[in-house]
């Protein structure tokens, strides 16, 4: 019988060190072949285009994610689990919650492989979904004791701060600008859709891990070339997925583009990751293909009370 999972069933069902450690799983597999993992593919439409990721982990599922630009307020994703011996539909994801969720257990990995073993304060730029995500999956790798947090709309910050209270039970303060939000952060997100950056390297202290979630293309971009110049560490979790991109990724582009290494290879000791207190690593998340359906992979097998 075929699983069906909305966003109210995902939430209660996958939690964070379940997701940070399936994620884990999946960079590993990628980086030693097991995970088929391709760059994503779009087909342009009348207004829009329909985007898919694809992924196989080999000999046991295959399946896909597709989402659309078109912007619609109730636009909603899809994943979908196949058996990879039958060719049947095991489970189907419908909504953004699995998608943010394995974007921010990719980017707990990073924290955990590159933050200072010490991290302990985390500085956001963006009080959405993916912040969201993001916060929660870090408190999986680290102790956060203290968080602030930056949205252009006071009262999206404040809720923010409020909801990360209750429910991760952390000291969050919601403050007036970006530059304020990662003064002295041991880890720092940029989660925006600001096509501008948001803060320059200047703003973060010696020894940060930097989380890029929002706009990274020439052109369109969060963050300037000032952060990639100064980062002694530059990380992302797919190099085929960061190279795919149109209009290209900046951290693809000359210079960069050859110190670009994957997240995968630091986790497996193949390339060096963070090696003093004091320098600055940069993780650019591109979305490794086929995690969403790994994690969807891992609700299946856990099963869902009632059905």
């Amino acid at each position: 019988m075929t699983v069906l999972l909305r966003d109210d069933e995902i939430r209660d069902r996958l939690d964070a060190p379940t997701t940070v450690a399936a994620m884990r799983a999946a960079l590993l597999a990628a980086r030693s072949g097991r995970l088929v993992a391709p760059p994503r593919a779009a087909a342009s439409l009348a207004g829009g285009r329909m985007v898919l990721t694809a992924g196989q982990l080999t000999d046991e599922w295959y399946g896909f994610r597709s989402y659309d630009t078109f912007g619609h307020p109730a636009g909603e994703q899809v994943v979908v689990l196949h058996d990879a011996t039958t060719g049947e539909v095991r489970a189907v994801a419908v909504g953004a919650e699995i998608g943010s969720r394995r974007t921010g257990g990719l980017g707990a990995v990073a924290v955990d492989a590159l933050a200072r073993p010490d991290a302990a304060t985390v500085g956001l730029v963006g009080a959405g979904g993916q912040a969201w995500a993001q916060l929660w999956a870090i408190t999986a790798v680290r102790p956060v004791r203290e968080v602030t947090v930056f949205s252009p709309t006071r009262s999206r910050r404040e809720a923010f701060a409020a909801r990360a209270r209750t429910e991760l039970g952390l000291a969050v303060r919601a403050v007036g600008s970006a530059p304020e939000a990662v003064r002295d952060r041991a880890v720092v997100v940029l989660a925006t859709t600001s096509v501008t950056p948001v803060v320059c390297a200047a703003d973060l202290a010696p020894g940060t891990h930097v989380n890029l979630v929002g706009f990274k293309q020439r052109n369109r971009s969060e963050f300037g070339r000032d952060l990639l110049d100064t980062a002694d560490v530059l990380v992302t979790d797919s190099r085929p997925q960061a190279f795919a991109y149109d209009p290209p990724l900046l951290a693809a582009d000359p210079p960069y583009a050859e110190r670009l290494v994957e997240l995968g290879a630091v986790l497996a000791g193949a390339v060096p990751g963070r090696t003093g207190p004091e320098q600055l690593t940069v993780f650019c998340s591109v979305g490794l293909a086929g995690t969403e359906v790994l994690l969807l992979a891992e609700l299946a097998r856990a099963g869902v009370p009632g059905r």
